[in-house]
């Protein structure tokens, strides 16, 4: 039985809690603004907004419901298009209008959805983060000029006469961006709640999280099959305890960017997820998706690795540990049993005077996967590399830790002699492939320029850019 708030109407239905929102919203409930597109996630057309009640007040995210099981929308407030407005425009819905930010109109519900979703839930309204909030969606019509314009007209009209950097609920209904009912689902969503129970999660032998790989690779098998789906809905999924982080597996790609633990460890973290898919799809991958995944270049994965990561897996009542850096055996080999689930990962917390950084080269910057991605863990004492390890990926059929690269660095002192030679030590203990992200030859190109990357970035007075050539 799924149950949820869609728009204003609850609704309630025995159905397939492995079919996509998307399926249902159109098919079964017949709101057809929300499109069908690429049904990968990469085009926006099938944006809702999701919000969920957390401390009794409502969080809203964009997310791709293509990718969306409906079992994740159980007990929550799905926002379609329709959703938007009442009987006349909304001040976003204007703002389009006026300065063309619409041809055929296909892509222009996601659009509207996602910046709809930043004005909610941003803690810093400004047109820069509505860029971002609009990332997961294309126009290949009316062009992004135009769209951006249009943003950045209703920033300013809500903005008029006021300093504020984000605004309530309340405050946006006066303001035409959503409609008055927004105000009631909070006490909705409470009362819902109490008539309703997550469906089972003991059937299947596969078990997903966010989803956003899986429902590409395997959508239609998923809506046919037998398959636990993970729901955690806390807010306590990232804590400290005895000098080391923990992370539950459910951890999306969003609540790690955006939690202000990670933030003091990783300070540069908020930019580096943003090289991490859109913003819909950080919203809903998760970290154990990421790892289990298995892929060379996962970027969380790399990032993980180069923080010396150790995995739990509960398999009933019993646990298992065993270090992130091991769990690969081979391409898409994993250390895991069938009925063994990833639930945390942890990590001592960096100590002394450190630093980390991620780098990564694709075709584009952004909504990319990569070539060759790279991360750096360094602490350095009286001018010399106390302890450093460096994360690598698309060198070898798995993720890896330059191991020979990172022993030869400890104990010496930053210069370029030893940098360029790390980097010799590097490109013997990797094994690329050419495909279609670049010839083996180019990879280990990129790796040696991402480790110079490293150094001359974080000790500019040591490295010049010379070394680079």
């Amino acid at each position: 039985i799924i149950t949820f708030i869609c728009n204003d109407e609850t609704v309630t239905a025995q159905h397939n809690s492995a079919a996509t929102l998307l399926d249902f919203i159109r098919q079964t409930i017949k709101l057809t603004g929300t499109k069908e597109g690429c049904r990968e996630g990469d085009c926006g057309a099938c944006s809702v907004l999701l919000g969920k009640l957390v401390n009794d007040k409502m969080v809203y995210q964009s997310v791709n419901s293509c990718l969306l099981p409906l079992n994740s929308v159980i007990g929550k407030h799905v926002v379609t298009i329709e959703g938007l407005n009442d009987d006349n425009l909304s001040l976003i819905q204007k703002s389009f209008i006026e300065e063309g930010a619409t041809q055929c109109g296909f892509c222009t519900p996601g659009f509207i959805i996602s910046f709809t979703g930043h004005l909610l839930s941003s803690e810093h309204i400004d047109k820069t983060n509505a860029a971002d909030a609009i990332a997961g969606n294309l126009c290949r019509c009316t062009g992004h000029a135009t769209i951006h314009r249009a943003m950045e007209k209703v920033i300013a009209n809500i903005k008029a006469n006021s300093s504020k950097k984000f605004f309530s609920v309340s405050e946006l209904i006066d303001k035409n961006i959503i409609p008055s009912y927004f105000n009631e689902i909070p006490s909705r969503i409470i009362e819902l709640k109490k008539n309703i129970t997550q469906p089972s999660s003991e059937n299947g032998n596969t078990h997903i999280g966010g989803g956003t790989d899986l429902y590409v690779q395997r959508g239609r098998e998923i809506a046919k099959g037998s398959f636990d789906f993970v729901t955690d809905d806390s807010d306590n999924k990232i804590y400290l305890e005895d000098n080391k982080c923990f992370l539950t597996a459910s951890t999306t790609v969003s609540e790690f960017s955006e939690s202000e633990i990670i933030e003091k460890i990783i300070p540069d973290v908020k930019e580096y997820t943003k090289l991490f898919g859109s913003l819909p799809i950080r919203n809903r991958a998760t970290l154990g998706g990421n790892i289990i995944n298995a892929s060379p270049i996962a970027d969380m994965t790399n990032i993980l690795l180069a923080l010396d990561s150790t995995l739990i897996f509960q398999n009933g009542t019993q646990t298992r540990e065993i270090k992130l850096e091991h769990f690969y055996k081979g391409y898409k080999l994993l250390d895991k049993l069938p009925e063994e689930i990833l639930k945390t990962i942890y990590f001592n917390i960096p100590g002394g005077n450190y630093k980390i950084k991620y780098e990564k080269v694709s075709k584009r910057t952004y909504l990319d996967i990569a070539s060759v991605n790279s991360t750096i863990l360094i602490s350095i004492i009286d001018d010399k590399i106390e302890y450093v390890r460096i994360a690598a990926g698309g060198i070898s059929p798995i993720p890896m830790v330059l191991k020979n690269c990172s022993d030869f660095l400890t104990g010496k002192t930053i210069g370029p002699a030893v940098i360029l030679e790390a980097a010799n030590i590097a490109n013997k203990e990797i094994s690329p492939i050419s495909d279609a992200r670049g010839s083996a030859d180019y990879k280990r190109l990129l790796l040696r320029q991402l480790i110079l990357a490293h150094f001359l970035k974080l000790f500019p007075a040591k490295i010049t850019e010379e070394i680079a050539v």
